[in-house]
């Protein structure tokens, strides 16, 4: 998060629909919903959304938390890769939700693919 932020904390409702930016101003997707570990409490992922019409049919793209930046004069996160670059990312349908959390393999695959653009895996 910037750090100009007036707080540090933030209501996970208001992080959804938040929109997403590439480094080059183009909006890129919104947040369509947030991973939680259950035990920690950290944000692990904030799943990305676009394409899709009228929010069917479209892909989730779990991006690691720590890729986000919030930019105050944009109003939203803006992360240093490209929408082809994300599009190219791990992705799951809303019925694959609960799969993010069980096990290894969707961990495996994002930290690998980010890992692999010099994004800090998690």
């Amino acid at each position: 998060m910037d750090a100009t932020s007036p707080h540090d904390l933030i209501m996970a409702n208001r992080v959804t629909d938040t929109p997403v930016f590439n480094r080059a101003g183009d909006r890129i997707g919104h947040i369509d919903n947030l991973s939680i570990d259950k035990v920690s409490g950290q944000v692990v992922y904030a799943l990305l959304s676009f394409g899709g019409f009228l929010g069917l049919g479209d892909k989730l793209h779990p991006l690691p938390w720590d890729r986000l930046e919030y930019d105050l004069e944009k109003g939203g996160y803006v992360v240093p890769l490209s929408k082809e670059q994300l599009e190219a990312a791990p992705a799951l349908t809303r019925g694959d939700l609960e799969d993010l959390g069980a096990g290894a393999d969707w961990r495996d695959s994002i930290g690998a693919y980010y890992g692999s653009l010099g994004a800090t895996p998690f």
